[in-house]
This record gives C-alpha cells, structure tokens and sequence, in this order.
C-alpha cells in the first residue's frame, strides 16, 4: 500500500514541477498558451501572476518530496508533509473547477494524481 501512495504522490509532484516549468518559465510560449488557452495579450498581462502561481505549485512538489523523502526515517512526520502537499493540489484543483465549471479537464488534470495519492496515503496509515 505504501509503494502505491509514494508512487501516486510522486507523479502528483513530478506534474506540479511541470506545471511550476509551464508557469513560470514558458507562460508566453504558444504551446503553453495553448495549453492554458490564453491569448498572446492574456498572457503578456498575467505573466508575473503566473510565474508566481508556478512557484506555489513548486512549493506543494517539494512539501512532497520532502514528505515522501522522509517516509523511511520517520513514517508520521513524512506521511504528514506528502497529505498536506497532495491534499493541497487537490484543493487547488477543486477550487479550479468550481470557480469555472469549463475547467474540469485542466482540474481533472491536475487533481486525479493528488486524489489517489491522498487515498493510498490514509490508507496505509
């Protein structure tokens, strides 16, 4: 139970660094404005917004990377940081989709890995 939480929580991470890369460093990019469906004006207006939003969805990765990181040495204290990191993602993704009901495939997106990991890691408490 345990192989399948850190496994969950750490594609749940690895897509928040993706995110973070997105966000902060390719905002611009036609690709990413695609991704985000924001226009070229959109995007050029909400750059500093973003790059900080990327640097949020860094922050959740590495409170569970740390969590995950600590798993071994000190079961409670990881498990703690890996739920408050995914929990977390989840929460932003729900936030997402209830504020904008078109957003269900990005929430969908960024949700689904965070959901399952917070599942396994109650879990196997």
């Amino acid at each position: 139970m345990t192989i399948v939480a850190v496994v969950l929580a750490l594609l749940a991470a690895l897509l928040h660094v993706y995110i973070w890369v997105l966000e902060s460093f390719r905002w611009t990019e036609p690709a990413t404005r695609a991704t985000f469906r924001t226009s070229e004006a959109d995007a050029l207006a909400t750059r500093e917004m973003a790059y900080n939003q990327g640097f949020y969805n860094l922050f959740l990765a590495v409170i569970t990377l740390v969590g995950l990181a600590l798993l071994g040495a000190d079961h409670e204290v990881g498990t703690a940081l890996a739920l408050a990191g995914t929990g977390s993602m989840l929460a932003a993704a729900l936030v997402l989709v209830t504020r904008d009901r078109t957003m269900v495939r990005a929430a969908a997106t960024q949700g689904t890995f965070p959901l399952l990991a917070v599942v396994f890691l109650l879990l196997q408490l």
